[in-house]
């Protein structure tokens, strides 16, 4: 065997050492070819671009290249519902002016605006433009991107579309074909304006683990999101009263008490005491009110989580009828506030936590007779005038504290829509305290709203279950829910109701509630 030269061997051993570099990238396979969609959000490109550069997926390199013919993976906008591997979704919800009346819009409809097929306004931020076109088809060129103005521009028929996080009170969310993202039962997956930031092409499955937690999941996060349903006047007396003991304790609630009932906190305001064996007076002149325990059944039955006890009525059986009915409330395990064994325990808040939302409630009744009002060592409801410093500092504090203070006042009684110039005086008074959501349960009549962008004033419901059947303002009622989210008032719907033999809510129909809606629309405070 003839012997090897040097500088062949030098060559054999360097050739050697670069088959030896060469067979991991060969065993590892064709770098990963990855093209950002031109459309991208610039802030979303940007953060994938940091995330790929010079990565690599089980020893592949990861490279980002100009066109989509030329890559293996395409990171792009399109709908949830055929989106595979997707890195982040967007909710978008169709927005009106908080006064508006009607409650829906059809997908033609909205396809229509976005097209320019129908001129009516459509704002949408040029920011979000990319993303809906992703779902919606190329925009009409004329759509106002700027920006939102505000009150969408006066314009009546003006709509927008905003994602979901950016949601505040001012506006009216509408369903569109039926599915409204404010609810709880919401499905992105057949849902039009759901925009999945996704991972498509060959080597797709292999680059989303690369990419798992660079954004969130969603901007509709529901484990942040806690919906709020608070009801207006509750009295199960006189032919309320007559009317369970005949048809049964459920009766009231047999109609509206499942959709109350799915909310995460149910809110009533009882204006009466529980007393074990209250008689049924159901004469009209009768102003002395309780109501039997039995009767519970039908705060049950809509889910009663919190009960606030500021009405002007709590003590007509007397302080030692309070003492039972608080000792009853206690009994069944539901928190009340706004009245007390005495004026300190009536007039602390309540404070409650749910996914992730702290929320402070106080009520306090702002109304006669003196006979409700508690005393340094008697019960009744937490007087308003006596505590309104120390109230309006606790709220102040609260804020500071809390995500959302919630005040209730039993406030002036009137029967007309608009609030007195007192009532909103002293509401707008809370407000700027540091009351996120102010509610007027004193009205037997629903009662104009006021929403601003960080929280509403909802000046009065009218009744839930009471028997007030003498004229159509007293028949009908309000119940707000309001949605919140992330530790802020995201939104607030209106529900409306229509009373039904001297006991029983239902809900009002369209012709109803549209004149309910313009009617407290119309008395909007100045």
């Amino acid at each position: 065997m003839k012997h090897l030269s040097i500088r062949t061997i030098a060559v054999f051993v360097a050739a050697l050492a670069v088959m030896a570099l060469a067979l991991p990238l060969l065993a590892a396979g064709p770098p990963i070819r990855v093209y950002l969609a031109s459309g991208l959000n610039p802030a979303q490109a940007e953060r994938l671009g940091d995330a790929l550069a010079g990565a690599d997926v089980d020893g592949r390199v990861v490279e980002l290249v100009d066109s989509a013919a030329a890559s293996s993976v395409i990171i792009d906008y399109g709908p949830v519902a055929d989106a595979d591997a997707i890195l982040t979704e967007r909710i978008y919800a169709v927005v009106a002016p908080f006064a508006t009346v009607r409650d829906e819009i059809s997908g033609e409809e909205l396809q229509a605006r976005w097209s320019g097929e129908d001129d009516r306004p459509l704002f949408v931020a040029s920011e979000n433009v990319a993303e809906l076109a992703a779902v919606l088809g190329p925009a009409n060129p004329s759509i106002p991107a700027a920006g939102l103005p505000d009150d969408l521009g006066g314009d009546a028929d003006a709509l927008a579309i905003i994602p979901f996080d950016e949601l505040n009170p001012t506006y009216k969310v509408l369903a569109v074909d039926g599915r409204n993202p404010l609810h709880k039962d919401f499905d992105a997956s057949d849902y039009p304006l759901a925009v999945a930031l996704s991972v498509g092409g060959d080597d797709a499955e292999a680059l989303a683990s690369l990419l798992t937690g660079l954004f969130p999941a969603s901007n509709r996060d529901p484990d942040r999101l806690t919906t709020l349903v608070m009801t207006g006047v509750t009295a199960m007396s006189r032919v309320t009263a007559q009317r369970m003991e005949r048809r049964g304790y459920d009766y009231p609630a047999r109609v509206i008490g499942g959709e109350l009932s799915a909310a995460d906190i149910t809110h009533v305001s009882n204006e009466v005491p529980f007393i074990p064996g209250c008689k049924v007076n159901a004469s009209a002149n009768n102003l002395r009110f309780c109501s039997d325990t039995s009767y519970w059944q039908a705060l049950a039955d809509i889910g009663t989580d919190i009960v606030g006890l500021s009405g002007n009525h709590v003590n007509d059986f007397g302080r030692n009828g309070a003492r039972k009915s608080l000792a009853f409330y206690e009994d069944t395990g539901v928190p009340v506030y706004g009245s007390g064994l005495d004026e300190e325990a009536a007039c602390a808040p309540l404070i409650l936590e749910h996914n992730g939302n702290t929320i402070a409630f106080i009520a306090a009744l702002a109304y006669a007779p003196s006979s409700a009002w508690a005393t340094a060592d008697q019960p009744g409801a937490c007087y308003y005038y006596r505590n309104k410093k120390a109230i309006l500092d606790t709220v102040s504090e609260l804020s500071e504290k809390v995500d959302i203070v919630a005040v209730e006042l039993q406030h002036t009684e009137t029967y007309r829509a608009r609030p007195i110039p007192k009532q909103v005086r002293e509401f707008r008074e809370l407000r700027e305290a540091g009351a996120d959501i102010v509610t007027g349960v004193q009205s037997h009549v629903p009662q104009a709203m006021e929403p601003d962008e960080d929280g509403i004033i909802v000046y009065g419901l009218g009744n839930l279950f009471f028997d007030q059947m003498w004229s159509w303002p007293t028949r009908t009622g309000l119940i707000a829910r309001h949605t919140l989210y992330d530790g802020r008032p995201l939104n607030t719907e209106i529900l409306t109701t229509v009373l039904m033999d001297y006991a029983q809510p239902r809900w009002a129909t369209p012709k109803e509630r549209a004149g309910i809606l313009r009617r407290i629309f119309n008395a909007a405070p100045q």
